[in-house]
């Protein structure tokens, strides 16, 4: 690679920088990529070399810094933005009574609903300023949990940065369940037993055990 001058390198390294984000968005959320393997991993490892020829021009967000941190002596706790409560079971009669004084606050017969199915893996919450990650934790107690900022930044399906050409607001909480998918979870554990090692028990111990682990470069390993 020609020799560049800083500010080239800088204007490269940040359409590299979008250009992977947006083939990460493609890959992991929409399943559609556009591009091969093979070229997805040139784009990154030019983003490497021109962030080594000008570490300055390293930021955290950056995809070369999903993993990188250093293993934590322990987790810290944070306190989450507002309780983070946990979901309930709910009888038939309790159900119909909830559709009952919905429908009568909003003055309606009918209402829709979403309904979704609750995939069980680890709760966190992930806490976005000015369209940037900045911090991830567990639900712990619900008003505290574990800081797992560097763990949840190794996983490709969470975007580090937010979606140009949309209004975001300057912080933005977002909730949900860290997975591991049932097909990736037996292709991890034919990988363990081919290693010698012990298979995980079930795909909901394998995401919160690995969101828990102290050196990230481990939480990196596991398809989440």
């Amino acid at each position: 690679m020609q020799r560049m001058s800083r500010e080239e390198a800088k204007k490269r390294i940040e359409h590299l920088r979008s250009e992977i984000r947006r083939h990460n968005y493609l890959y992991y959320v929409l399943n559609k990529p556009e591009i091969s393997d093979a070229e997805y991993d040139r784009l990154m490892e030019e983003l490497r070399h021109l962030e080594e020829m000008f570490p300055d021009l390293i930021t955290p967000d950056s995809p070369t810094q999903r993993v990188g941190a250093p293993p934590a002596k322990e987790f810290k706790k944070v306190r989450h933005v507002r309780p983070m409560l946990s979901l309930d079971t709910a009888k038939r009669e309790e159900v119909i009574a909830f559709d009952r004084r919905v429908k009568k606050e909003l003055g309606v017969d009918s209402v829709d609903y979403v309904v979704e199915p609750k995939l069980d893996g680890l709760s966190v919450e992930l806490v976005y300023e000015n369209g940037r990650y900045v911090r991830g934790a567990t639900r712990g107690d619900g008003v505290e949990g574990e800081d797992i900022t560097e763990n949840i930044r190794t996983i490709k399906a969470v975007p580090l940065v937010l979606r140009h050409g949309r209004e975001v607001p300057d912080m933005l909480v977002v909730r949900g369940e860290v997975i591991m998918n049932i097909r990736d979870f037996e292709e991890f554990n034919k990988e363990l037993l081919e290693r010698g090692e012990e298979p995980l028990a079930n795909p909901r111990n394998a995401a919160a055990g690995a969101l828990r682990r102290l050196d990230p470069k481990e939480t990196a390993e596991r398809p989440l």
